[in-house]
């Protein structure tokens, strides 16, 4: 078997460095924040682009009249709503930016979150307006829900500029969007804002994407783990990415969120996964493909079947084959979807129940559903090799997976003491940028080739 890729820079993996952190949510510092972003613009990340000024994109997210909420409810509920919007924030980044990135936390109720990658204005903006809506999403507590209101302010630095001016201006902007009641976002004085592309347009932009080839299915590497950390390559998870010929590339978040508005969800899933299955027929045995199931796709009276289609032309064994589901989607109807799962269960489609950890944790899945690994969100992770109290909540999940007969699959491993940790502690299976990031079809079945050799 040949030699697995080189883990990518520690830099590429956003938060995950060395560096101390916030004691209370677990992300670097401004200190750290300002120290990367004048490493970024001195070793020339600050080339510019097809647009004017540089390609290092920055915001400054912060929550309007945050300390009503410690007045109202207490500073320990004030306090759990930071660790949720800082993991809402991460786990936002990490889905939607194929670059380098970096999110730290500011003082009191902001957030500071920074990317290496030549983009339009228009997509930078887009980009924290999505981030903005993901943020506003009500918390849930044992004192009934928490809204909070996210404000945004938005640059992109100069040629030249420093941390220093950058970070000055972001906050200057901030006090004035702050004290407005209709605008969340706004870009920084000297940056001029373009028309951009409205919600309509791109819902008729998407309906036509399709048919022009603009989505693109990349593949994130997943790897089997043994408690020595020993490795192989075991399979992919399908991710889509919208290629915007204006506002560039448009992740799956964003992707699905305007798929939904257009009405246009189920026929988009149903591309990328007969995209997945026809680049995954090509993959040498024993390989395995995972593809994200959506509320809509349950929904629909038709997805088995349609499942079996595209099983058949592709010719990608059944059995390989694994759907994740998310506890956003279960929520629109457990009983669907616990009848929908069971089928394709039994028709020998393996099931992982998505992003755990990163909402409410409902237990009743574990037993309700037709389950074979339970995969845990990043944020499970992100302190285990620092905290003692993550790496007993992690033991803990994993003693409890193992004892419902589910396998562990570990997201978002960044470095290699995380690796280390997670195989030590029993998960049997990992993805993330400590030893690939997402990469084209061919790229993918180049190193499978390579791997099964």
């Amino acid at each position: 078997m040949s030699e697995l890729p080189d883990p990518l820079a520690e830099a590429a993996a956003g938060i995950a460095d060395d560096h101390p952190r916030d004691p209370l949510t677990g992300l670097p510092g401004m200190d750290v924040a300002r120290q990367r972003l004048g490493e970024w613009v001195e070793g020339g990340a600050q080339a510019t682009d097809h647009d004017s000024g540089g390609r290092v994109h920055v915001l400054l997210l912060g929550l309007r009249r945050f300390e009503a909420v410690n007045l109202a409810y207490g500073e320990a509920v004030g306090d759990g709503a930071l660790i949720e919007i800082a993991g809402r924030i991460a786990r936002f980044a990490g889905a939607e930016l194929d670059c380098p990135w970096m999110a730290a936390r500011g003082p009191g109720g902001t957030f500071f979150l920074m990317a290496d990658e030549a983009c339009s204005r228009e997509r930078w903006q887009m980009f924290a307006e999505q981030l903005a809506d993901r943020v506003a999403r009500p918390i849930a507590g044992r004192h009934g829900n928490i809204r909070l209101t996210p404000r945004v302010a938005l640059l992109r630095v100069l040629v030249g500029e420093g941390p220093e001016s950058a970070l000055d201006r972001l906050a200057q902007t901030m006090a004035v969007v702050n004290g407005q009641t209709a605008r969340r976002v706004m870009w920084c004085d000297g940056e001029t804002m373009r028309a951009g592309r409205t919600a309509a347009q791109l819902e008729a932009d998407l309906l036509r994407a399709i048919d022009k080839g603009e989505i693109e299915v990349l593949f994130q590497p997943q790897f089997a783990l043994a408690p020595d950390g020993s490795e192989y390559l075991s399979g992919a998870e399908a991710l889509a990415r919208w290629n915007h010929p204006k506002l560039g590339r448009i992740g799956a978040g964003a992707l699905f969120a305007i798929a939904e508005r257009a009405d246009h969800d189920v026929p988009l899933s149903r591309h990328i996964c007969e995209t997945a299955l026809k680049a995954a027929a090509a993959w040498p045995a024993p390989l395995r493909l995972s593809i994200n199931v959506t509320a809509a796709d349950l929904a629909s009276g038709g997805f088995t079947f349609d499942l079996g289609i595209a099983l058949g032309k592709t010719g990608f064994p059944t059995g390989r084959l694994t759907l994740e589901v998310t506890e956003q989607v279960l929520v629109a109807d457990i009983g669907l979807a616990e009848r929908s799962l069971s089928d394709l269960s039994r028709l020998g489609i393996r099931i992982a129940l998505d992003d755990f950890g990163a909402g409410f944790c409902n237990f009743r899945y574990l037993k309700a559903l037709p389950l074979d690994y339970l995969k845990l969100d990043r944020s499970m992770v992100d302190g285990i090799t620092e905290d003692a109290r993550d790496l007993a909540v992690f033991r803990g999940i994993v003693a409890m997976a193992h004892a419902l007969d589910l396998s562990v699959i570990a997201e978002g491993i960044e470095t290699e003491a995380q690796r280390m940790a997670v195989a030590r502690e029993g998960a049997g299976c990992y993805q993330g940028f400590v030893r690939a990031q997402p990469m084209a079809a061919q790229d993918f079945l180049a190193l499978a080739q390579r791997a099964t050799a």
